[in-house]
């Protein structure tokens, strides 16, 4: 019995602590299985993020390994902007759908903006209870756990990770935390490199679009052909959605769009921006690009103001330096999308720079068109004068010597005719070389009264159906007050539609004349003369107008025969009119 009772219930000890020692050594063992597992994990992970070499392509698998690492539905990556607020925010988990049924991106409020104050690594088994905690949208999914670490690149925080939901546990453990805070290292990185790399293909690009440019304004291009293409190629380079170029206007507080594209680019060309905007004032005072993360809620400038419908994100950047800017370069990008940084806006300044030269040589360009235009007038009216009126002068001498050897009576009339006839074409070249060289002075311009009276003729052709003969003598540029040109114009105008409507001619001599202080404006056609019966209010018109003037109007036939002649005759001294 005794010893039965002994190797009773004892012999089985050695065996339940050898099932438990081996049941603790299997879970060692899985522990390190699971641990050798999750280091792998870790090292792939870091493998893969360090593999990609644009930005966005590297956020984006930096959120998506750390999903995978820690067993987290959900998973964000929020880049934190030079205001402290959430720039982007890129998700894992959420489709299309539910994104669009939450609305807006968060900003960088309650429990992210914590991260943000504070950038440790924070784990939290219950969001709600945290004091910072705002809750969610209404479509928000529900969400209790959480995980967030900071994204550090150079010392300085960069973003943050946020990790909600972990599949399987209540909370997210240490180990998650420890996992994740090495891949946020890993991340930084990662971020570094695809930085440099941005910014090397950047640079790279500002130097080809900037030797485009100057090919262009070495081969003479036109400056709105040159100001398009670098407004173009800014807007490209920097992933704008609207670019203008709007220069100051001489002695007033406005700005003249130049050149707009993009976005409802016909809209905002007719739009002119005001320096008293203190947007648009900053950039034409300062040497450094002045940059708006959203001008609609900007403090310098009004909120309604309809030059900024539709933009969010905007940099200008003057024409010019020295606090003497001739104008501004402006670039935007729509509502909600990512400010400009400073990688974007550093070359800008030199950009904008050749657009003021652009703009320099565009003047230069056209002085000197006009200073050769002078200079060919000059000439022309040198030409006239040393070379056509002496010989016709000569030729006028010769005839009337040749009169003292002819007998016939109507040759001598014919010879005295053609002289008289060669002294007018003299007086007309004079009258025409002062013209130019008025014009070359500068004192005359396209709204003379010789063009003007050149132009209703031209206009009249039309009607007509054949283009009037044309003369004009004298200073009619300089001794004919502006109210009397407004009369005669108006006169000629009458004039050459009475023509039109009544006479049925079918040639026009306008002869304009201004000598001894008088202008004298005659309109000769060869049709049917003035029928009765017609009423005369043009022409009572134009009597009230010499009238008014101390002058007078005559009507007749033309000295030819047939047809009418029209005399209207105004002094021009201010003592009489």
């Amino acid at each position: 019995m005794s010893g039965e009772a002994h190797n009773g219930p004892d012999q089985h000890l050695p065996k339940l602590r050898l099932d438990e020692l081996l049941d603790e050594l299997q879970t060692r063992i899985d522990a390190a299985r699971g641990t050798q597992d999750r280091v792998h994990s870790l090292l792939e992970a870091v493998l893969s993020v360090g593999r990609e070499l644009g930005l966005p392509q590297v956020l984006r698998r930096i959120v998506e390994a750390a999903v995978v690492l820690v067993d987290a539905e959900y998973g964000a990556l929020g880049v934190i902007g030079d205001d402290s607020s959430l720039v982007q925010f890129l998700t894992v988990g959420l489709d299309d759908e539910q994104r669009g049924r939450i609305g807006d991106l968060p900003s960088g409020h309650g429990i992210l903006g914590e991260l943000i104050r504070h950038p440790q690594p924070l784990r939290l088994p219950e969001l709600s209870e945290h004091p910072a905690s705002h809750g969610f949208p209404a479509e928000h999914p529900p969400m209790h756990s959480f995980l967030g670490v900071p994204i550090r690149v150079r010392d300085q925080v960069f973003g943050n990770l946020y990790l909600t939901e972990k599949r399987g546990a209540v909370e997210f453990d240490a180990e998650d935390e420890a996992v994740l805070s090495t891949l946020a290292v890993a991340a930084g990185v990662a971020i570094e490199n695809a930085r440099l790399y941005e910014e090397a293909r950047l640079r790279e690009r500002w130097l080809r679009a900037s030797a485009e440019v100057t090919s262009t304004l070495l081969s003479g291009a036109p400056g709105a052909r040159v100001l398009e293409l670098i407004v173009e190629q800014a807007r490209d380079i920097v992933s704008a959605d609207v670019g203008m170029i709007a220069e100051c206007v001489a002695r007033t507080d406005e700005l003249r769009p130049l050149l707009a594209v993009g976005t409802e680019a016909e809209r905002r060309s007719g739009l002119r921006l005001s320096a008293q905007d203190g947007f648009v004032g900053a950039a034409l005072t300062t040497s450094e690009p002045v940059v708006s993360s959203d001008i609609r809620h900007d403090a310098r400038t009004s909120a309604d103001a309809a030059e900024w419908a539709g933009l969010g994100p905007i940099v200008a950047v003057p024409l010019g330096a020295g606090g003497k800017a001739r104008g501004v370069l402006l670039l935007g990008r729509t509502t909600g999308k990512t400010p400009f940084s400073a990688t974007d806006t550093g070359p800008l300044l030199g950009f904008a720079g050749q657009a003021a030269l652009a703009l320099e040589l565009a003047e230069r360009r056209q002085d000197a068109e006009e200073i050769a235009l002078l200079q060919d007038r000059d000439r022309i009216a040198r030409d006239l004068h040393d070379l056509a009126i002496q010989r016709l002068f000569a030729a006028g001498m010769t005839l009337q010597s040749t009169q003292r050897f002819v007998d016939h009576p109507q040759a001598v009339e014919r010879l005295s005719r053609t002289v008289d006839d060669l002294d007018d074409t003299i007086k007309i070249i004079r009258s025409t070389i002062f013209g130019l060289r008025r014009q070359g002075e500068g004192t005359a311009d396209d709204g003379g009264l010789r063009a003007r009276v050149a132009e209703t003729v031209s206009a009249s052709t039309a009607s007509l159906g054949f283009a009037p003969a044309l003369r004009i003598e004298g200073l009619v540029e300089t001794n004919v007050p502006a109210e009397v040109a407004d009369h005669a114009l108006a006169v000629l105008s009458e004039a050459l539609s009475n023509v039109t409507r009544h006479s049925e001619a079918s040639s026009v001599d306008v002869h304009l004349r201004c000598s001894g202080g008088e202008l004298t404006l005659a309109v000769a056609d060869n049709g049917c003369g003035i029928p009765g019966g017609v009423a005369r209010s043009g022409l009572a018109n134009m009597a009230d107008r010499a009238r008014t003037l101390g002058g007078e109007l005559r009507l007749g036939e033309r000295p030819e025969g047939g047809g009418t002649l029209l005399l209207w005759c105004v002094p021009t001294r201010s003592g009489k009119a």
